[in-house]
């Protein structure tokens, strides 16, 4: 296909949504056509462009010199890409039937719409600057959908988010200026583009702003000590908080991580260095933190909430094992986590969609009123928890072998850390399903007479969801492969 559909694909989400308060809808339904025609347009013309990659970039926008907005389309900007169209159509029809009696509806999906286009942005960029450019512009977009509701919490949650990734931006700022000025190109090549012989042999000052720039794109991952906002973001509408735990925001901060470890710094100049090892032990340690406070954690949303700071710091793991076979880890836990994940917030949100109730110990016995719902979260539980025959057996299994035959004697550390997790995920995830279908047998039923599964809109999503986790837990070995390739290109 021609170059100038990258432009196109993400193009298109920005002006729909920037013509949805515009346009003069008769109806609430005419103005979700429109919206959900856009969003598949888009998505076709995502998966068109990756079965037929154009063989050329596409110069949008040259400042000077190097410095230029490009999209390309290559292996693990694919991978991303691909994750956004698919989940973006289902949490858009689901976001319909959720946001029916909310306020302010058309102002949350101008940025719901938006936000697609930017994640494209990130999934497409050539290189440093326009990656930089679209992945602060994720932060200026999200950020009225986090203080959507405008309550005291939502506007406490919007600022913590915003000095958040501000600081963040400020520390990938020095990463992208460092790779600028001492980067060949500033475009993402596999093995890295640093001129060693402009550094000489200041090697503690490439790893000093390596980690800086880790630390800037990873505030986006929640990786501690930066993980208070994303729990807090929980006020948003949970079609938001369902796409910031799966696409749009904390992925797009671990494949900025990803980005610039393979393609910006080079592995093999970071690997064996105390930079890799104080990293690893920072991810090793927020993978049990995070299960930790999910533990301890009884609102429902903050609970998962807590899940996903553990389980993106599983996808650093294999970053910062910076082997193949780690970044394989990576890659397929980043995209068996989005569907795992957005499937157990969508469930959680229909709870509260119906029901109104967001803490755990008010779920007694809704498995048996709610039994699609609460089968779906189920089958996400045990998908996340790892066990065999669900998608995300597979992803741990990689990155536990990857922790293995990395020769990094930290990494075992790492290793124990996915075991300690998948014990905690099963106590915090479980408890939740034992209430549901267990309450007791002097529960009275009666109490909540009135609880029922939600329309077709909130269903759908989950059987996909479902399917996908299966599919990937019962025959991943094409995608696997694929994943493979990229990585053994890359690292």
């Amino acid at each position: 296909m021609d170059e100038k559909f990258m432009l196109l694909a993400v193009v298109l989400p920005l002006i729909t949504g920037v013509l949805i308060p515009a346009l003069p809808f008769k109806n609430r339904k005419q103005m979700c056509i429109f919206m959900e025609t856009g969003v598949l347009l888009t998505s076709v013309l995502v998966i068109l462009l990756l079965l037929n990659p154009p063989s050329d970039t596409l110069t949008v926008f040259r400042f000077t010199g190097n410095l230029s907005i490009t999209f390309r389309i290559d292996g693990a900007g694919s991978i991303f890409a691909c994750m956004a169209a698919v989940l973006w159509p289902l949490a858009m029809l689901y976001s319909f039937e959720y946001m029916k009696h909310e306020q302010n509806e058309k102002a949350f999906f101008l940025f719901y719409v938006i936000t697609y286009g930017v994640t494209l942005g990130v999934a497409l960029s050539e290189n440093i600057l326009t990656m930089y450019f679209f992945f602060e512009m994720m932060s200026l977009v999200t950020l009225p959908l986090v203080m959507h509701t405008r309550t005291r919490d939502a506007i406490l949650a919007s600022r913590t988010y915003l000095y958040y990734m501000l600081g963040g931006a400020a520390f990938a700022f020095i990463g992208m200026i460092f790779i600028l000025t001492y980067g060949t190109t500033s475009s993402f090549v596999a093995g890295g583009v640093l001129d060693l012989t402009k550094i000489g042999g200041r090697t503690n000052m490439i790893l000093v702003i390596y980690v800086l720039c880790f630390c800037g794109f990873a505030v986006k991952t929640a990786m501690w000590p930066f993980s208070t906002w994303l729990p807090k973001a929980g006020v948003a509408p949970t079609p938001v908080t369902a796409l910031l735990h799966a696409v749009a925001v904390v992925n797009t901060g671990a494949f900025a991580v990803l980005r610039i470890t393979y393609f910006s710094f080079g592995a093999d100049v970071i690997r064996g260095t105390w930079a890799q090892n104080a990293l690893m032990g920072l991810v090793i340690f927020t993978i049990v933190y995070g299960c930790s406070r999910a533990l301890k954690e009884t609102h429902i949303k903050r609970r998962l909430a807590w899940s996903t700071v553990s389980n993106l710091s599983y996808i650093l793991f294999g970053i910062v094992l910076m082997t193949p076979l780690g970044m394989t880890g990576a890659l397929s836990h980043m995209v068996f986590h989005s569907f795992m994940k957005i499937c157990s917030f969508f469930c959680a949100g229909a709870v509260i969609y119906k029901t109104g109730r967001n803490y755990v110990h008010e779920l007694d016995g809704f498995g048996w009123k709610m039994p699609k719902v609460f089968v779906s979260f189920t089958i996400a539980s045990f998908a996340l928890m790892g066990v065999p025959g669900l998608c995300g057996f597979v992803s741990k299994w990689n990155l536990a072998k990857a922790a293995v035959e990395s020769g990094n004697g930290m990494a075992y550390a790492g290793v124990v850390a996915l075991m300690i997790s998948a014990l905690l995920t099963a106590v915090y995830m479980l408890s939740i399903v034992v209430r549901a279908f267990f309450p007791g047998k002097d529960f009275d039923y009666g109490t909540i007479r009135d609880v029922e599964d939600p329309n077709w809109m909130m269903i759908v999503p989950l059987v996909v969801f479902i399917v996908v986790m299966f599919v990937f837990g019962l025959h991943s070995g094409p995608i696997i492969r694929l994943l493979q390739t990229i990585a053994a290109a890359a690292a």
